[in-house]
Formats: C-alpha cells, sequence, structure tokens
C-alpha cells in the first residue's frame, strides 16, 4: 500500500513538471496553453485532422465552430507542425493555438476510438446529374408511371446504372421510406414502403434485369459480389448538386435469388418542430415544461419505424442554444443536427452505447441522447447520468408508455432509481393522414355521434373539449396527389405519461404495466387511441388507421 502511495506521488510530480513545461513553452512563444482541467473535447473536430497524421505531428484539434478551430499542439516551432498550420489557414480556417501537454495530446487522441465517420464508410457513390435526377423527380410523381416507366426502359440505350437510378428517383418522388426486391420464380417484385405500407411497383421484373441490378447495388454497397447464401449490410450514397442521399443496404438469401431492402435516409430533410409532430397543445404544454428541467430522463417507446428518433431530434432542436452542450450517442446517426456533436455507436470498435455513454460523460454534457437503452449496463448509466445533473433523452422498445418501467426492470435496473431519475414516458405511433387534396366528408350515424360525445366528456380536463366542439370526419377517396391511395403523410399518434410522487411511490420490482397504466389514466393520460379518435374526428385520419395500430375501440 505504502508503495502504491510512493508510485501516485511519483507519477503525480511526474504530471505537474510536464505541464509546467508546456506552460513556459507557451510562455515563450507568446501562445495559450490548454490542459486536462479546463479541456473539453468536441468529438466532431477530430475528423478534421485524421489520427494517424494528428500523433505524428504532435497536434490535436479539439473544438471548431464554423470555421474557427482550437487545436493543441506540442511544439509550435516545429518546421513540419508550422506547414501544417499554414495549410489550414489556406484552407480557410481561422485557428487558435494553444500549447499542450503530451499527456493532455494523448487524452484528446483517446477519443479518436470512439469516431465512426458515416461518409468515410460509404464506399459507393452514385452521382446523378442533377438536370437528369430532376426530370425523374418531377416525372415520377405516382406509382403507375413508375411502373411505366421501368417497363419501358431501354435496356440497349441505357446501362443498368440508369435503370437503379429511375427506380430511386421514383421512390424518392412518391416519399417512400424503403425499397423492396422480392425474386419469386419466375419474375421478381419491386415494393415500396410508403407512410407505413408496402405497395406493389412493377411485378415482373426479370431475373436477367434483376441479376444485374442486383451487382450493380452490391457493388455500390460494398458488398461480396460472389456471396449469396448468407445475410449482409452496406450502405451507399446518392449525390446530385440538388440533394444527398443515403441508402441503408440489406440483402438476405432466398428461395428463389437475394432478398434486397434498402431504407432511404436523407440527413438534410428532418428540421423536427414540436409543432408539426401531432401532439396537442395540452401535450406541448406538458412538454415544454418537461423540457424546461435541467436533468432527469425522458423516454420515448415505440417500435421500429414509429418516429421515436424524429421526436427526440425535435427535443434536442427545442433545447439547442449556445450555452448548452449536447452530445448524442446513435446507432446510426439517421439525420445530421447543426451545433450537437453526434457520435455512431461501433461495436467492432468497442464504441457501444454502454461505454460510448460512459466516455461521452467526461465531455461534461448538459443534454444528452442515447439512441436506445437495449442493455443493463447502458440502462444503470443513462439513469446515473439524469440523477446526476443531465438531461437524458432515449428510447425503449414498449408497447405503451407504461411498459417503460417493467421494460427497465426486465434490464436490473433498481426501482428505487426509476422514479427519481425518470420525468416523463412517451408512447408513439405513425398514422397515415388523409390526403386533403381529395378526403370526402364522412356521415356520422347517431350511435356513433352518441359514442363520440360520451368519450369527449369522459377525457381529462387538461383537454380543451372547445377544439372538439364540431366534429368533422371524412373518409379516403384517392386522386393524382396520393397516387390514388386516399392517404398521404403521416402525423404522430401519442400518449404522455408524466412520472409524479404519485407514480414514483408505485414503482417496485413487481409493478405491473396493467397497474401503471390504469395509474396513469386516473392521473389525466390520455392514450394513444384516444388521441387517434380525436384526430379522426378534426379529419386528419380515420377510425379504421386507428385500430389497425392501437386494436379494437374502447369507448
Amino acid at each position: 500500500m505504502a508503495q502504491d502511495k510512493i508510485q501516485e506521488k511519483l507519477a503525480k510530480a511526474s504530471r505537474e513538471a510536464e505541464e509546467r513545461d508546456a506552460q513556459r513553452r507557451a510562455e515563450k512563444l507568446k501562445l495559450g496553453y490548454i490542459s486536462l482541467s479546463d479541456l473539453s473535447v468536441q468529438v466532431d473536430a477530430l475528423n478534421i485532422v485524421p489520427e494517424k497524421e494528428a500523433r505524428r505531428l504532435m497536434v490535436a484539434p479539439f473544438l471548431f465552430r464554423d470555421r474557427k478551430l482550437d487545436i493543441a499542439v506540442f511544439d509550435a516551432g516545429d518546421a513540419a507542425t508550422k506547414e501544417f498550420l499554414q495549410n489550414l489557414a489556406k484552407e480557410n480556417w481561422q485557428i487558435t493555438v494553444f500549447i499542450a501537454s503530451k499527456s493532455t495530446l494523448e487524452h484528446i487522441w483517446s477519443f479518436y476510438k470512439y469516431i465512426v465517420s458515416d461518409r468515410q464508410e460509404i464506399v459507393g457513390r452514385i452521382d446523378i446529374e442533377k438536370e437528369f435526377f430532376e426530370k425523374l423527380l418531377s416525372e415520377l410523381t405516382d406509382l403507375e408511371k413508375i411502373q411505366s416507366a421501368i417497363n419501358n426502359f431501354d435496356y440497349q440505350k441505357f446501362p443498368t446504372k440508369k435503370l437503379l437510378e429511375v427506380i430511386l428517383a421514383g421512390a424518392i418522388a412518391n416519399g417512400a421510406s424503403d425499397i423492396h426486391f422480392e425474386p419469386e420464380k419466375e419474375s421478381v417484385l419491386l415494393r415500396f414502403r410508403i407512410d407505413g405500407l408496402l405497395h406493389d411497383v412493377v411485378e415482373n421484373i426479370d431475373h436477367k434485369v434483376y441479376e444485374p441490378l442486383l451487382g450493380r447495388i452490391k457493388l455500390f454497397s460494398n458488398l461480396k459480389l460472389n456471396v449469396h447464401d448468407e445475410p449482409q449490410d452496406g450502405r451507399f450514397s446518392i449525390t446530385s448538386e440538388s440533394r444527398e442521399l443515403e441508402m441503408r443496404v440489406s440483402t438476405v438469401p432466398a428461395e428463389y435469388g437475394e432478398v434486397v431492402v434498402m431504407r432511404i435516409l436523407d440527413p438534410s430533410a428532418v428540421r423536427p418542430e414540436l409543432n408539426g409532430l401531432g401532439f396537442r397543445k395540452d401535450d406541448l404544454d406538458i412538454i415544454e415544461k418537461q423540457l424546461r428541467e435541467p436533468n432527469g430522463m425522458l423516454l420515448n417507446t415505440g417500435p421500429t419505424g414509429s418516429g421515436k428518433t424524429t421526436t427526440l431530434y425535435a427535443f434536442l432542436a427545442k433545447k439547442s442554444k449556445a450555452e448548452i452542450k449536447i452530445i448524442t450517442i446513435e446507432d446510426p446517426i439517421e439525420y445530421h443536427l447543426a451545433g450537437i456533436e453526434q457520435t455512431q455507436v461501433d461495436p467492432e470498435g468497442g464504441y457501444d452505447f454502454a461505454n460510448g455513454l460512459q466516455a461521452l460523460m467526461r465531455q461534461d454534457p448538459d443534454v444528452i441522447l442515447v439512441g436506445e437503452i437495449r442493455d443493463p449496463k447502458t440502462a444503470a448509466i443513462a439513469l446515473q447520468a439524469a440523477l446526476t445533473g443531465h438531461l437524458v433523452f432515449s428510447t425503449v422498445h414498449a408497447n405503451s408508455a407504461a411498459g417503460a418501467v417493467p421494460r427497465l426492470l426486465d434490464l436490473e435496473v433498481r426501482p428505487a432509481s426509476i422514479g427519481p431519475a425518470l420525468n416523463m414516458v412517451i408512447a408513439q405511433r405513425l398514422i397515415r393522414k388523409l390526403c386533403v387534396k381529395c378526403k370526402v366528408p364522412a356521415e356520422i350515424d347517431s350511435a356513433t355521434r352518441k359514442k363520440i360525445e360520451e368519450f369527449l366528456e369522459k377525457l381529462p380536463k387538461r383537454v380543451n373539449r372547445n377544439d372538439y366542439k364540431e366534429i368533422f370526419m371524412f373518409s379516403p377517396k384517392g386522386c393524382s396527389e396520393c397516387s390514388g391511395l386516399g392517404y398521404k403523410g403521416r402525423i404522430a399518434i401519442l400518449e404522455l405519461l408524466p412520472v409524479d410522487n404519485n407514480l414514483e411511490k408505485v414503482i417496485k420490482k413487481d409493478v405491473s404495466e396493467a397497474d401503471l397504466q390504469d395509474l396513469g389514466i386516473e392521473q389525466g393520460m390520455v392514450t394513444m387511441q384516444q388521441d387517434g379518435i380525436l384526430k379522426t374526428i378534426t379529419g386528419i385520419t380515420t377510425f379504421d388507421e386507428v385500430e389497425k395500430l392501437t386494436g379494437s375501440m374502447r369507448w
């Protein structure tokens, strides 16, 4: 024990001497000095200089905003370092140089292992001529036009790459989130997922056409061309002068060939605002109050594709200010948000949600977004962060707001930690909206009207009944605007469960989802189905859509 204390004192003395040396060098060169004690590393800044180059030159970028860059260096008088800084200046960086010790540089370099650059991983890139791409987007405005373009494609005149561009442009023009290629015995089926539902686009793509198309997709996605009997995942980007999109690609072997699903992501498309997500006025009042809290956890629940990420991004946008530091850890980064430090998990590199969150805690954040709580260690660290002065946003997979608590208990979180840490749980689904161009008024029979009136009477007091004095219900029709579907776009139906003292008292090891749901309703929670009914009687959606997502009506 005494030997350990001696070693500790010697190490401390060595570090102090190292820092004094760095201070002397900074004073001699009339430059700023930076040390671990007053250092905050902005993870994105590390992307500016590759790790190998940073270590060779003994430099470390640690903060940037706009084109202003703060960089720590060991020896600003070194010729190679001077040349490096001059080159950065030529690239229009406004550089502030700080002298740092080797220990400080090593600390900054240690964060390189947490960086996964989406764009560096995208090996393939389809560069589409702007005029051609915009022409496709303006022409392929419904599924019939896409079908015609594919069926009449001139294979003698154009290469397979152009066919892929037609399919991609058609999907984007119609707001598809996913493209599916499904091989069958005689041909290949092409389908688009639009507003959550799959639609057949072309049923008879020849296998001879699909094979080179599949090869092209694999080539762009950096997948193995000669592997057909095991799943593969990859990605590529689509670039034109007007936009850049990212495609996440998954291939799976099936009976008649490889099934391909491509997820379309537009990192610049989302500008989430709370007012546009489907929250009622009384919901927004609760959420804005919760967002003013300095610490605690806001959880969002729902299945994959239910809009959880978009909602949490809207919360981040609402909190984003120059004086607040916001950091995220995601899998993957779906959309890029200005002014927010976003990191992506990399399990192969040892950067998962748990140890990534531990690393981010050392960055002195005010607000943290954890893409998903999926294991006990992440759950424990996230709740501890919420209990120690941080505002934490995250998601868990649960069917309802009340279901989030049993899910946390399944992840071995101590019941005594959940109540004090958890501020609110949201559950949501995305429901199709009626097409505003073609929806038609629907008849409301007397029995339905009576049910609606009784339903409105039973709603919590916080819901403003004056908003529902007049009932407007519509039915889908179909037009060119919505490709004949009768629906266009989606909106969230939600339920909010604030965690107050009453709820905190009942959270224990064996608490059930049903008990928490009943208590939430007693305290004024509006359920997802009730929110769906309110959106139906104001002409946004239909009872059929509400029942698809929430089950039979429970008036």
